[in-house]
């Protein structure tokens, strides 16, 4: 083939391109364009990780809404609507024992959050700052953390010689900062321009004020996403107050679900009180399911509102180490 010039493929791809073949030739495959039946795959796992999630929610706010009779023919779990009844919410409020729960859970869960948030801006600033006083020896040891733990004995140990056996505080201050929130937020303390603390402090701005007029309104994703964890690890605890409180009506909500719908007993105000004597039968399905959805919306209802800033506010935290 006299004059013809053979062609590599991925030339004449990158030619049409007006890219280099070279380049052309590194573009990894995960960057390509998409084919129709691969997009199609992708909506097709995307439906289903989509119903697995959504699946399991409806089936039990369904049953918590559903009369006695519907529940009995459904044989246990409802999937298809027969009747709508709020009685089983009616008789968990009436009750008092779950309304109270939800009372405690809510006090916890503002009171940790915004106690371990500022602990944790506090110590992460101060960790951030190249001159503080033995910031190095004390970030390893945050960092030993990771993987050595206390254990459960000497935590309890603890608490019980500190006299915080039976009271809320046992529920907050052991576990009131967490390593990982702690090293994102100091993470992205540092990714903050240097220049700017500096003309802060030549202005004559104390540290306290450099954090709260500077650094502070700087981090208002990074720190959104901070106490969506704290919340969200606060709301769903149920082995502290386990371990710690004594007294039934102290009990949060997550420690009355596990011990009205996990384990099969009774709630009182609920024609409860006799199945403790062995009398009455356990409490029905729905209102089971009832604790379930009142234990899972209030997440569900804050996490929107959040949700906006939890990407950025990680992959800022984490840019830099």
């Amino acid at each position: 083939m006299s004059g013809a010039v053979w062609e590599k493929p991925v030339d004449r791809v990158a030619a049409r391109a007006g890219r280099p073949a070279a380049r052309a030739r590194r573009r990894p495959v995960w960057e390509e364009e998409p084919t129709p039946l691969g997009r199609a795959a992708k909506g097709v796992v995307v439906a289903v990780v989509v119903l697995a999630v959504l699946f399991p929610l409806y089936v039990v706010v369904l049953t918590s809404v559903s009369p006695q009779a519907a529940i009995t023919e459904a044989g246990g779990l409802v999937v298809v609507p027969d009747g709508f009844s709020l009685a089983a919410y009616s008789e968990l409020l009436a009750g008092g024992v779950v309304s109270r729960a939800v009372l405690v859970s809510t006090g916890i869960t503002a009171v940790g959050t915004v106690f371990s948030t500022a602990l944790t801006l506090l110590a992460a600033y101060g960790l951030s700052r190249p001159g503080s006083f033995a910031h190095r020896p004390l970030l390893f040891v945050v960092l030993l953390t990771f993987l050595f733990g206390p254990g459960m004995i000497p935590t309890y140990l603890l608490v019980s010689s500190l006299g915080l056996l039976d009271t809320y505080a046992a529920l907050v201050l052991p576990g009131a900062v967490a390593a990982f929130n702690l090293v994102v937020l100091r993470s992205f303390f540092l990714s903050i321009p240097q220049e700017l603390v500096d003309s802060a402090r030549i202005d004559g701005a104390s540290e306290f004020g450099i954090l709260r007029r500077i650094v502070l309104p700087l981090s208002k994703a990074v720190t959104a996403v901070i106490a969506l964890f704290y919340a969200v690890g606060y709301w769903n605890a149920f082995f502290s107050a386990f371990l710690y409180l004594n007294t039934p009506e102290k009990w949060p909500l997550q420690l009355v679900l596990r011990q009205y719908v996990l384990q099969g007993q009774p709630i009182p105000g609920t024609g409860g009180e006799a199945v403790i004597e062995g009398a009455a039968p356990l409490p029905t399905l729905a209102v089971k399911m009832a604790v379930v959805v009142i234990a899972v919306v209030p997440v569900l209802v804050v996490y929107p509102f959040v949700q906006k800033h939890f990407t950025k506010g990680v992959i800022l935290g984490a840019v830099k180490g």
